[in-house]
């Protein structure tokens, strides 16, 4: 048995990458994952919606542990090896596309119906009322979720050591059994984890009020613009 000590801080940090690197990769496949299923879940197509709405539904009813299980263990029933990494990055992309598809589908409809009747009236298409109507302003509410939503995938990727991948949890665990001191090395992984995660939180809430405050300071303009005898009733509140 040995001390814990600076080098087994350094393994810490080293794991550290690899956390990032599968968060990274989680969110951007979970992104682009995200974006197809908001596409489908507003589609006029029925077909699209019901498919989409079913693929969300079982995703997010399904313990991410569970996704895990399925994908790691499950397919080297039939033959597909998959390393830990790649069977993690699946599995939390899978997670991560259900929730921020559903997060932008809000964001989407979100839009009041006037905009996309203005915007129809211009004679552009449905995708062109996306692009350059809807998605601009759709953008600014989802921002902050999405932003808060990072900080659950870095959180949620502490489960891959279940599937034997060697992030910052799974490293802990290692160290803990060399060194028997537990309190010194899951306190130096909170320590990590909460430098990594409250940053994030702090930029998500910041944006929140950014935004919303912006969208207040347009709404409050706009009052004055088309009602100038308005300016007395904001000033009294």
């Amino acid at each position: 048995m040995r001390s814990f000590g600076i080098l087994d801080v350094e393994y810490l940090l080293r794991m550290t990458s690899e956390t990032l690197v599968l968060t990274l990769i989680a969110f951007i496949g979970g992104a682009i994952g995200g974006i197809v299923l908001a596409l489908c879940r507003t589609s006029p197509l029925r077909s699209l919606r019901v498919v989409s709405s079913a693929y969300i539904q079982l995703l997010q009813a399904t313990p991410l542990l569970m996704l895990l299980f399925c994908i790691y263990f499950g397919l080297s029933i039939i033959g597909f090896n998959l390393p830990a990494l790649v069977a993690a990055s699946i599995g939390l992309t899978l997670y991560a596309s259900a929730f921020l598809g559903e997060v932008w589908r809000g964001a989407i409809q979100a839009i009041p119906r006037q905009q996309w009747e203005a915007a129809s009236s211009l004679a552009l298409t449905l995708m062109q009322q996306r692009i350059y109507v809807v998605f601009p302003q759709a953008i600014r509410a989802a921002i902050p979720p999405t932003v808060g939503f990072l900080v659950q995938i870095l959180k949620n990727t502490s489960v891959t050591s279940i599937i034997g991948f060697v992030e910052l949890t799974r490293g802990a665990a290692l160290v803990n059994n060399s060194t028997f001191e537990p309190f010194k090395v899951f306190g130096t992984v909170a320590i990590i984890y909460f430098g990594l995660c409250f940053p994030l939180a702090l930029l998500s809430r910041r944006l929140e009020k950014r935004l919303n405050g912006s969208g207040r300071s347009k709404g409050r303009l706009k009052e004055l613009r088309f009602n100038p005898g308005a300016e007395g009733r904001l000033a009294g509140g």
